[in-house]
């Protein structure tokens, strides 16, 4: 064997490298770019800015087709964790806006998101509705909260039937377990406030019948 043996190999695995080491450090800035943008959307879904959540959500869709289309071919980066982290957070933001303007849910595929981000963004979406309907409890409207408590207890009905390895699922069973909690506090917090509601409207009507005679 001679350095001439050698010379090929080496520039060839230099100039694959370089590709590839070039397209990670651009998937790296997308998905860092992807959270953000939808954390943002999160945040202005809060403030009821629906309008707002869509526009950023619609850059976020932008950015997670460059991210697939970036790694098409090159499957051990795609698969490295950070572009599924990403992704969860963008499945997450669509699912909660959509919940709270009681839209259908994004289409897995159009969003072109695996099961396992897709399904554990779904389920951090119910830690953001339980945000929201304690925003809203504490306003006073109590008016579709139930409605909010069906969808998070929906999420939870099909993520507990999902019993895969984590490999598959990335780590699906502990955000099912944290779905479980959110859902079961909210619940509490629902009932008590619904109760206290229904307390205050007797108080107020049996004041009224003692004023009236």
């Amino acid at each position: 064997m001679t350095d001439a043996d050698l010379e090929p190999i080496g520039s060839w695995a230099r100039a694959e490298l370089d590709r590839k080491n070039a397209a990670r450090e651009q998937a790296l800035r997308w998905s860092r770019e992807l959270v953000r943008t939808c954390a943002t959307s999160i945040r202005a879904i809060h403030r009821h800015e629906y309008s707002s959540a869509e526009e950023l959500l619609a850059q976020a869709h932008v950015l997670n087709a460059r991210l697939c289309s970036e790694l098409a071919d090159m499957g051990d980066l795609y698969w490295a964790g950070y572009v599924q982290d990403a992704q969860k957070e963008l499945v997450e933001a669509s699912c909660t806006l959509a919940m709270v303007k009681r839209d259908a849910l994004p289409d897995p595929a159009a969003l072109g998101v695996a099961p396992g981000p897709f399904l554990n963004g779904l389920g951090e979406a119910v830690g953001e509705l339980r945000r929201y309907l304690l925003d809203l409890l504490r306003r006073g409207e109590v008016d579709g909260c139930e409605l909010l408590l069906g969808a998070m207890d929906d999420i939870y009905a099909l993520l507990v039937t999902l019993d895969y390895p984590d490999a598959l699922t990335g780590g699906l069973r502990r955000t099912t377990d944290n779905t479980r909690g959110i859902v079961e506090k909210t619940r509490g917090d629902l009932t008590l406030a619904l109760r206290q509601e229904a307390l205050v409207a007797a108080l107020r009507a049996a004041e009224g019948s003692v004023g009236a005679k």
